[in-house]
């Protein structure tokens, strides 16, 4: 048999495999293309995935010197699941937050809450007191599992928040009872046997968003399952598209290293929620470096890697460094941050046994989304993809909610069973997204007559640095709340190794002076580090204004722009 076209190998695996059989479902009033067959929910797609494993005894996560295999990591996900039901009284619905660095914990914890039939609430590690109070308040989460630092900027929520801190790794020490002194002494547990719903939620996961405070992303199992095997059907359809050469050795068994983090959904869903049905094992960073992340790959054989296109620019010198051609490599995706387009001939040229990818996805989407790999990618290096099928739909609409021809720009609109549910607490700003099942994504792109993507720009004030998602209102919010500032406006800037750094223009008040450093230093008390302007300009007069009688931002960043580089020259 030749090379299949997508749309042939779409109908052709649909069709012969009974794992990717398609039904029509209502879900909350809406009809869907769905997966017929696959697990219905997070506890189902774990156990099947533990009986496919060579009966549990492959090894499936390394962490530092630990490992553990499928029945290992199956096992603690069951303790997990009965100290959660029977010891802290978590009943279904209830909502768990996990705020700590990537750890097995995490995963385990993550698993265990899904299998109860409760809401695992991912909290963003590097948060401030007051950003992790806010999410805290907004989720109404009060059990929270967490490792050191995160337990010390919860402290002085406590008694507030009526919160019940459980201390993981080197947080134990910090709480009592801890999750060691929960779990052990508990060797084998039977699965937990509540009845999950396809359509529960599953989890909340937080999304900047054009509002200054982020969004809780309601996430349920239909949409994580069937995102997860969409991401396998691509795996399966692949040597249908592109057959491999006649005596060609089979692929090795899929190794993963993951080094985003776990509360971001990049990580959560097409790392370890995919790992699971892929019979792929995984290994754990819990901080980002490059030249140990290099050492790793050789050392666990590593083929797959995901993360920022940072952490590829990364890895590419600390290869050259430690002389490593780290040849087991077969895939570098890019997740988080659109790669720029040079980047694509460097990574090909560095790693040429390797697929280079790129996708898009939203946490709103479970992931899903769009994507491409290999000479799709090498050919289009500035394109985002196509749409993964067979479950989602996609449309690209105008600012009155038109669908705009092939290849003019719109607003790209998705519809999949896969989309969130809500945001949480939001009715407004869910409604002003989601519509019979079509999620408004607010990036603006156009399609080819081909199928292909190209993303141009964001209509969210939004600035992605290096993978991680700022909204600009945030910032704004926090600079006004110094007593020295009348107006704020905060926009990106171009960088070379984080894509874009976040820069701010200020006024202060008549008789009030401040400096960029004086700021930065105010706000490292409201803001994570990673969202506090490298640049910051401080002026008397009014910020320019547009018609509207709004702050003018884009002709404010060009003028901002424009003194850092006559700046920057002086300076060379």
């Amino acid at each position: 048999m030749g090379a299949m076209t997508l749309d042939q190998a779409v109908q052709h695996v649909t069709v012969t495999d009974p794992v990717f059989e398609l039904e029509r479902a209502v879900v909350r009033g809406t009809e869907y293309r769905v997966f017929k067959n696959i697990p219905p929910h997070a506890r189902a797609l774990l156990q099947a995935s533990r009986k496919a494993q060579s009966d549990g005894e492959a090894e499936y996560l390394v962490y530092r010197h630990e490992r553990w295999r499928y029945d290992d990591f199956v096992n603690d996900v069951n303790v997990m699941s009965f100290v959660l039901q029977q010891k802290l009284g978590v009943s279904k619905g209830d909502r768990v937050a996990l705020a700590m660095r990537n750890c097995p914990e995490a995963l385990i914890l993550s698993m265990a809450i899904a299998s109860i039939g409760a809401v695992a609430v991912f909290l963003n590690a590097w948060w401030t007191t007051e950003e992790l109070d806010y999410a805290l308040h907004d989720s109404a989460a009060t059990l929270v599992f967490a490792d050191a630092d995160r337990i010390r900027r919860m402290q002085p929520l406590v008694n507030r928040a009526g919160l019940t801190l459980i201390g993981v790794r080197d947080g134990e020490a910090l709480t009592d009872p801890s999750y060691t002194s929960l779990s052990q002494k508990m060797r084998s547990v039977e699965p937990p046997t509540v009845e999950i719903d396809t359509d529960d939620d599953f989890a909340v996961m937080y999304s900047s968003g054009t509002t200054g405070r982020p969004k809780g992303v309601v996430l349920t199992h239909r949409g994580a399952m069937n995102a997860v095997f969409t991401w396998l059907m691509q795996a399966v359809m692949a040597p249908l598209i592109d057959p491999p050469q006649p005596g060609a050795a089979e692929p090795p068994r899929p190794t993963v290293l993951v080094v985003t983090p776990l509360f971001h959904v990049t990580a959560t869903h097409p790392l370890f929620l995919l790992s699971l049905p892929a019979g792929a094992k995984l290994t754990l960073m819990d901080k980002w470096d490059a030249h140990e992340a290099a050492r790793i790959i050789d050392r666990e054989k590593i083929t797959r890697f995901l993360g920022v296109p940072t952490q590829s620019a990364d890895l590419v010198r600390a290869s050259k460094d430690l002389a490593t051609k780290l040849e087991t490599l077969n895939y570098l995706g890019s997740g988080g941050a659109k790669r720029p387009a040079a980047q694509v001939d460097v990574l090909t040229r560095h790693f040429p046994a390797a697929n280079i990818a790129t996708g898009w996805g939203m946490t709103e989407t479970n992931a899903n989304g769009i994507g491409m790999m290999g000479q799709d990618y090498v050919d289009r290096p500035g394109c985002a993809g196509r749409l993964y099928p067979p479950v989602q739909d996609l449309k690209f609409l105008d600012d009155a909610g038109a669908e705009v021809p092939t290849g003019q720009m719109g607003e790209i609109t998705v519809k999949s069973p896969c989309n969130m549910r809500c945001y949480l607490n939001k009715p407004e700003a869910t409604a002003q997204v989601l519509s019979d099942g079509w999620l408004r994504t607010g990036d603006l792109g156009f399609i080819d007559t081909e199928g292909y993507v190209t993303i141009v720009d964001r209509k969210k004030n939004i600035i992605i640095r290096g993978g991680e998602n700022i909204a600009c209102l945030d910032v704004e919010d926090a600079l006004h709340r110094h007593p020295a500032i009348a107006e704020a406006c905060v926009f990106s800037i171009p960088d070379e190794r984080l894509g874009e750094i976040v820069g701010a223009a200020v006024q202060t008040y008549p008789g009030c002076e401040t400096s960029g450093d004086d700021l930065r230093a105010f706000l490292a008390g409201h803001i994570a580090r990673f969202k506090i302007p490298a640049h910051i300009w401080c002026q008397t007069s009014a910020l320019p204004r547009g018609a509207t009688d709004k702050i003018d931002r884009r002709a404010l960043r060009a003028m901002c722009l424009k003194t850092l580089q006559e700046t920057e020259n002086a300076a060379s």
